[in-house]
């Protein structure tokens, strides 16, 4: 995609004003532009642009059928597995990203898995800045990436927010200072039962990342770095703890929960000077 340089430091000012004052959401990034440039990912008929890589099988092995196409819909289920045996899986996009505004739909549905975790109840996620799928072992559980945590409310009353960060494999800088934690809480308002969510990244390489959940931001941080733990199984010579992540690829996470997403759009941005 080709930006004006006018258009180029108009999309850079409004990110950092999100980054002081916080935002909105997409519509205010651009009132010429925010519908222009955007490409379909799922074309809502099948999963050919996607490879499938699910912890104890082969890359491209879609085990049980785990992900599948229905009315115009990703569907993640797990009514092939018997017990889950810590199956947890991912569908790449084929395609690395590095500056880029990821818009999506979710909701979850149905019942958890038996034998997964009692963690992953109405729990997905986008996983981003991810390695390649053709380089994860075969019983590698996560891949090396960033995640953007889907949760949904359990109606109970209490607050469970969703659009969190979580980190397989890697580290990420917020509020100034590497974060020790595995996984990040953002300030969103928690959604129960099997309402549609609407997600957004806005990803500008390793400089600044921003989670939007329902036109709100909930959460910033930078710097992504391979490092930490949490990820187990991979081949170490993709696990070079330091390397700063600013580019790869797109993941929808399954790990026991049933969980629907449609209406996956990327509108690649233009890369500041390094």
């Amino acid at each position: 995609m080709n930006l004006s340089s006018i258009t180029k430091t108009r999309y850079i000012l409004i990110l950092t004003g999100c980054l002081i004052l916080g935002c909105s959401g997409p519509k205010q990034l651009s009132s010429n532009n925010a519908d222009k440039g955007w490409k379909t990912l799922f074309n809502g008929k099948n999963i050919n642009d996607w490879t499938v890589k699910i912890n104890h099988h082969e890359t491209g092995d879609n085990f049980g059928n785990t992900f599948r196409v229905e009315d115009g819909i990703i569907k993640i289920r797990y009514d092939q597995y018997g017990k889950f045996n810590d199956q947890f899986g991912h569908l790449y996009y084929k395609t690395p990203f590095s500056y880029f505004h990821l818009r999506f739909e979710y909701r979850f549905v149905g019942k958890q898995q038996q034998g997964a975790p009692s963690y992953t109840l109405l729990n997905s996620g986008v996983m981003f800045h991810s390695q390649d799928p053709r380089t994860m072992l075969k019983n590698q559980d996560w891949p090396i990436s960033i995640e953007m945590q889907l949760l949904g409310g359990l109606g109970d009353g209490k607050s469970r927010p969703t659009g969190n960060m979580c980190s397989p494999g890697t580290d990420v800088v917020y509020k100034g200072r590497v974060s020790p934690d595995h996984c990040i809480n953002s300030t969103s308002k928690t959604y129960d039962g099997d309402q549609w969510v609407k997600g957004e990244l806005i990803v500008l390489g390793s400089k600044l990342i921003t989670h939007i959940i329902n036109g709100d931001t909930v959460l910033q941080y930078s710097k992504p770095t391979i490092g930490g733990g949490v990820a187990t199984g991979y081949d170490p010579k993709y696990k070079v703890d330091g390397k700063l992540l600013t580019s790869g690829y797109i993941a929808l996470q399954s790990e026991g929960q049933p969980v629907d997403f449609r209406n996956i759009e990327i509108k690649q941005l233009p890369v500041e000077e390094r």
